[in-house]
């Protein structure tokens, strides 16, 4: 993370953050396809040139908004799942936290982490070829290891039903981080309470339904 002090030392860095803050949010509102760089600029109060010089072109600008949020989401799960099979006695609930929890967090956090689930979940939603294969490209490999680790812990499951499962997993997390449900944070409860809880929940749910 960079500071404020090298944040206001470097207009590059600033104009950059800037772009992607809004992009982010417009995309969150209405969509790749709906949302013009000319909206983005002119809430970013830069010129077009500035997203050139920057990105280069509109897909590249939507791959950094994703880049930004995943490539930190994505280490501190590959973390949290090599800190877990360290352990000898790693169960299948000690593997799911370490997916959920990270995403869960990420979701609560101040700068945007709202917005971006909402973008996360428009990349499910809309076809974007492109798009999906940047994801697929670049972070493939995230799933790949994770499904790897529940395979050794569900040595029953064939693979294309162990997939499904882990959709269906994939699913549910996306819905909590939205905060969309019928259980609502109560006044007296922190957000960050209401998150462990959301996790807690979330770990022993999808953990009966893996092992089914």
């Amino acid at each position: 993370m960079f500071d404020r002090t090298v944040r206001s030392a470097n207009p590059n860095f600033s104009t950059r953050e800037r772009i992607l803050g809004v992009a982010e949010t417009l995309f969150a509102r209405h969509g790749f396809a709906g949302a013009s760089l000319r909206q983005v600029t002119a809430a970013a109060k830069v010129n077009l040139a500035a997203v050139n010089y920057h990105f280069g072109s509109k897909e590249s600008l939507i791959e950094e908004v994703f880049r930004r949020r995943l490539d930190e989401l994505n280490r501190h799960r590959l973390a949290a799942l090599a800190a877990v099979q360290a352990r000898a006695d790693h169960t299948l609930e000690d593997v799911l936290d370490a997916f959920i929890r990270p995403a869960l967090e990420q979701s609560m956090d101040s700068a945007g982490g709202a917005a971006f689930v909402r973008v996360l979940a428009r990349a499910y939603a809309e076809h974007d070829e492109r798009l999906r294969k940047f994801l697929s490209d670049n972070y493939g490999h995230v799933l790949r290891d994770f499904a790897t680790a529940f395979a050794r812990l569900l040595p029953h499951l064939e693979k294309e039903e162990l997939y499904w499962r882990l959709d269906i997993v994939a699913g549910a997390l996306t819905y909590a981080m939205a905060d969309f449900g019928m259980i609502k944070r109560k006044s007296d409860v922190s957000e960050r309470s209401h998150r462990e809880q959301a996790a807690l929940h979330l770990v022993r749910f999808a953990a009966a339904g893996l092992r089914a």
